[in-house]
């Protein structure tokens, strides 16, 4: 028979001595405005950490997933800086929309788009904007960019591919037990 040791290894000194190096770490992070979840809109090169920090939110607005997390909305959003560098037309509608999606939460919520708290309100800024052609190509390349992600298949619990697996007819196609049998 094995013995458990059930005492903590750690004490209240270790705690403390942990405590005490982590927090000057936190105060200098936040009194930079340093957010470790901002960080990767800063490694953007055409468009501002702004307006991409505005698409990310506009995703979570336009398809809301609250069990994925912010990476496969960040991997969704990224590609639209290397497009705007290469495209000025996609460069203009993206900084056009931005800023008039701004306007329009600053003329109702007097903040911009990212700070309006409530989701309700955020979709009905949304909803307003719907029609535009920025709209309509943000919420047309989400589809593709968010839910191509093999890594978010999973998570909607879908298998991927069954081509190479001999078709959906050899992998549980007639496995329905729910439907009465004739």
């Amino acid at each position: 028979m094995r013995e458990i040791d059930r005492r903590s290894k750690y004490d209240r000194r270790m705690f403390l001595k942990g405590a005490a190096a982590t927090a000057p770490a936190v105060a200098i992070a936040t009194s930079t405005g340093l957010g470790i979840t901002d960080a990767w809109a800063d490694d953007a090169k055409t468009l501002s950490p702004a307006q991409m920090k505005t698409l990310l939110k506009m995703a979570r607005d336009i398809y809301p997933h609250d069990f994925l997390g912010d990476s496969y909305y960040i991997t969704a959003v990224k590609p639209w800086d290397d497009k705007a560098a290469k495209d000025p037309a996609l460069k203009a509608l993206i900084s056009d929309g931005v800023a008039r999606l701004d306007q329009e939460a600053n003329d109702r919520h007097k903040v911009p788009y990212v700070q309006v708290a409530w989701e309700n309100d955020r979709v009905a800024l949304l909803q307003k904007i719907e029609p535009s052609a920025f709209f309509q190509k943000i919420r047309g390349d989400l589809v593709v960019s968010l839910y191509n992600q093999k890594e978010v298949w999973p998570r909607f619990g879908y298998e991927g591919s069954s081509a190479e697996h001999g078709g959906y007819i050899k992998r549980g196609f007639a496995d329905i037990d729910w439907l009465p049998k004739a």
